[in-house]
């Protein structure tokens, strides 16, 4: 049976190369927004959504960590990393000399600041809604303009690339989390993503709930803050751990950490990702 497979579009953006990456025989459909991926998985329109959660160069997408935390039928069933390349296209046969204008998403001109500030210093940098909406705008532009997107946006719509791998870090990766109604049965290889919360705050509390992984030889891999939303100063911990929630010795460190006066949400175990696994 085909998975049908949600996905933060339009098409020709790096979430849709991320959806084929991981199932490259789903039928993807995109949505306009994270929020309707997530809406789109929830009421069983499609069996999975992609989503971003993470850059390497620019941090968390809060839009993806907070809605996990909100929606409770939701879980991370699997994720993927992505490697960013970005390229600089224009309409085909123009000179590169005489473009006057960049289009790309917000992040994508940050991640290729020095690129451009060299090599088009005169250009002006405009922001368009996702990196393949740039490449419309480009085609669509009055005066001479490019736009930096993912290679299979030029090939969807016939831009012609004229530079590749223009990002000034070469590190630069995002990784995505496939949403679904339930998380992944053991692998061994496995990953979990936790939020944990405390009923009163004080001296030690932190230090106390994290020391009960320490002392069990369980590996986090990242912990982080968000705002509850309730009430300023506040917060929630976003934690990734090696380990499946299924297997001891995490499974007890859940039970324990389900105390009197903290609460520990499993959001999803998922296998950890592995470049051509």
């Amino acid at each position: 049976m085909v998975r049908t497979l949600a996905f933060f579009g339009p098409v020709g953006t790096y979430t849709e190369e991320a959806a084929i990456l991981y199932d490259p025989h789903a039928e993807l459909k995109p949505f306009p927004t994270i929020g309707a991926v997530a809406q789109a998985v929830s009421s069983a329109v499609t069996d999975q959504g992609v989503v971003p959660i993470e850059n390497s160069l620019e941090g968390s997408v809060n839009h993806t960590q907070d809605l996990l935390v909100r929606q409770s039928e939701l879980c991370i069933y699997n994720e993927v990393a992505l490697p960013i390349r970005h390229c600089l296209m224009t309409k085909p046969g123009m000179d590169a000399s005489d473009l006057q204008v960049i289009y790309s998403h917000p992040q994508s001109l940050a991640q290729c600041r020095e690129f451009l500030e060299r090599t088009f210093p005169n250009a002006q940098q405009v922001a368009s809604l996702s990196n393949s909406t740039a490449v419309t705008d480009m085609l669509a532009s009055e005066l001479p303009a490019g736009a930096i997107a993912p290679q299979r946006a030029s090939e969807l719509y016939g831009a012609e690339i004229i530079d590749r791998n223009i990002q000034d870090n070469p590190n630069n990766m995002t990784r995505f989390v496939v949403l679904a109604l339930y998380d992944h049965p053991p692998t061994g290889k496995d990953k979990t993503s936790m939020c944990l919360s405390f009923n009163q705050d004080g001296p030690g509390v932190l230090y106390d709930a994290l020391g009960e992984f320490a002392k069990r030889g369980i590996n986090l891999v990242k912990i982080e803050s968000r705002p509850t939303r309730q009430s300023l100063g506040q917060y929630i911990f976003l934690i990734d751990c090696d380990g499946h929630r299924e297997d001891q010795p995490l499974k007890e460190a859940i039970e324990v950490l389900n105390g009197p006066n903290s609460v520990l949400t499993v959001l999803g175990s998922y296998p950890r990702w592995e470049a051509g696994a």
